[in-house]
């Protein structure tokens, strides 16, 4: 039996429910529960893996494009996969760390924060997407405060301020988009955006751009980059190691919009996509690695490193080919688990003896993969990264290799104040190693089979490249 699509949403929704109903009071029922939501979304995810894709669903009685709609590609459930390994692997950190111990609501939010990913990944529709958003700020900014401080609230607020222009501004964005088009589903849009006539070009190229100033704030591109580093330096580091995947949810509305709604060559469009995310994906990359470089902090570090992720997937999305994405692709799941794995590190050197022969082992191994250094897959993705832009050779190669050893540059030192000037030779709980060790683990089974993960993402890649199996998907429910 095919798992309905609204499962991923429904789930930890459900999930959230129980724990506020049943189980407020009762943390060892809320982590139960919590695991048990994480076990089933990745097994959802391969689910639908499994089965014919790409596939689509209408809810309720409103056939498309009237009604919501959604959409399970490859694209999609490869995110669905990543957020919900991220997630179970989060949570066994958090269990261990008793991060949940310090509020009644934390695993509630927690799966409100699972809920609009899975939402945002799936949604064929402008608005919804505009919906689980909203649903994402508001228990991530739960999630941000969790534990009370004054740091935290401080940057909790102007988290929230800074999303919610950004909200105002997608509203705007939509509101265009639909005067334009009389529409908002994502297939129906491409239809219509391809045939408008050429006087409504200006309006829909508005639009286009305010959506993607939009994606940018999500994305933490420049200039909009400047809320991501207080708040993920203040969350908790266990909140934040989750957060690595927030940024990502920017550049996976960026690409589903940039080739299927307004598509490279369309004559509405011409390259203006192409044309404004490879020069802000540059000076992302550039403010990362000098940010790295002169981060004052372990957490502070891991929140750069997350800046400096975002511009190099968006310097290969930027090309809208089939294989600058799937090394994008590639990339983006290396650099989301590095990044993560970073955040639980500073969790464990924030901790009594967290500055240990172990946890120094496994820094210079988490290190390795945040610089995408050989051997593990970082590596494999900006070689691939480069190898795909070579149309931009002489722009993309310095920058990127500069920056690889800016980046470096920054771990390097960053590990010699911890682990050598800051020693501490009494070692930590072993449990405690356990996630940052399973994330290095996939990061590992990503370099051994490379060629098959390479394969999927290529496959992915072409998929979006020509969406006409997406659009017959959809076409079908009308």
């Amino acid at each position: 039996m095919i798992p309905h699509l609204v499962s991923p949403v429904v789930l930890p929704a459900v999930a959230a429910a129980l724990m506020m109903l049943l189980a407020r009071e009762n943390l060892f029922a809320q982590r139960v529960l919590s695991l048990a939501s994480a076990a089933g979304l990745i097994g959802l995810a391969l689910s639908f893996a499994t089965h014919a894709l790409p596939r689509a669903e209408a809810l309720g009685n409103w056939p498309a494009p009237f009604g919501i709609v959604l959409v399970a590609d490859g694209l999609s459930v490869m995110m669905l996969a990543l957020v919900a390994v991220l997630a179970g692997i989060v949570l066994l950190h958090v269990l261990s760390n008793g991060v949940d111990k310090l509020g009644d609501s934390f695993h509630p939010l927690f799966q409100f924060l699972l809920m609009g990913l899975n939402g945002a990944f799936l949604t064929g529709d402008a608005f919804t997407l505009f919906v689980f958003f909203e649903v994402l700020l508001i228990a991530s900014y739960g999630l941000v405060v969790h534990g009370g401080g004054a740091e935290r609230l401080g940057a909790g607020v102007r988290y929230v301020v800074t999303n919610l222009v950004g909200s105002t501004l997608f509203l705007f964005g939509l509101g265009v988009v639909y005067a334009t088009t009389g529409t908002l589903n994502l297939a129906d849009l491409s239809t219509k955006v391809a045939t408008l006539p050429a006087g409504d070009f200006a309006l829909i190229r508005v639009a286009a751009v305010m959506l993607l100033m939009v994606f940018a704030v999500k994305a933490a591109l420049v200039p909009f980059q400047v809320w991501l580093p207080g708040t993920y330096a203040a969350a908790p580091a266990t909140v934040a190691a989750m957060f690595a995947v927030m940024t990502k949810v920017g550049a996976y509305a960026a690409l589903r919009f940039g080739t299927l709604v307004f598509p490279e060559g369309a004559p509405a469009m011409g390259t203006l996509y192409a044309d404004l995310l490879l020069p802000a994906g540059l000076v992302t990359l550039i403010v990362g690695s000098v940010g790295m470089l002169g981060a004052s902090g372990i957490n502070r570090m891991a929140a750069y490193a997350a800046i400096t992720s975002t511009g190099t997937v968006f310097v290969a999305l930027s090309a809208f080919t089939p294989e600058a994405i799937s090394a994008g692709l590639y990339y983006l799941v290396h650099s989301t688990l590095a990044v993560a794995a970073l955040f639980l590190l500073a969790d464990l050197v924030a901790r009594k003896g967290g500055r240990s022969g172990p946890v120094a082992v496994l820094f210079f191994a988490v290190a390795i993969a945040v610089a995408a250094m050989p051997p593990l897959s970082g590596f494999l993705g900006k070689l691939l990264i480069l190898q795909a832009r070579w149309d931009q050779a002489a722009l993309i190669w310095p920058v990127v290799l500069a920056t690889s050893l800016i980046g470096l540059l920054g771990l390097a030192r960053l590990g010699s104040e911890l682990f050598w000037k800051g020693a501490n030779p009494e070692p930590p709980q072993t449990t405690t190693l356990t996630a940052p060790v399973l994330l290095l683990a996939v990061l590992l089974g990503m370099t051994v089979f490379a060629a098959p993960v390479y394969d999927l993402t290529t496959q992915i890649a072409n998929a979006l490249h020509d969406p006409a199996a997406y659009l017959t998907a959809v076409e079908a429910l009308k």
